[in-house]
């Protein structure tokens, strides 16, 4: 099916997400494969550095309860196995922390509840 999804402003999908269409069905979201890099380590203590200093570069970092997944990046990963990281490279959906400002994923205006010509301090 073809159909064309046309935002006033752009959302965050995450696979599992459906888009209810005007007929009343509705169409999941699926997120497609991408080729990347899984972080694992022997320790916790390890695991965290990692993401420090991937967090420290500012890449996107998918948080897995014993693994960080990344976007293929051949000086990263050298740098995490240095850092004594064990590294695969997988192909699999990718879908990152949405970060601090992201606010979950979803950014609502929440109006006064009325229009008219004054402000309001909130």
């Amino acid at each position: 099916m073809e159909f064309m999804l046309d935002l006033a402003r752009a959302e965050q999908l995450a696979a599992g997400d459906a888009l209810r269409l005007e007929s009343g069905g509705l169409i999941q979201v699926r997120a497609a494969d991408e080729d990347l890099i899984a972080i694992s380590a022997a320790t916790p203590a390890l695991l965290l550095r990692c993401a420090y200093h991937l967090g420290n570069r500012h890449l996107p970092v998918q948080l897995d309860a014993e693994r960080l997944l990344i976007q293929t990046d051949s000086v990263i990963a050298e740098m995490l196995t240095g850092l004594g990281a064990c590294v695969e490279f997988v192909r699999e959906p990718f879908q990152p922390e949405g970060g601090a400002y992201a606010a979950g994923g979803h950014h609502h205006h929440h109006g006064d509840g009325h229009d008219h010509p004054h402000s309001h301090d909130h």
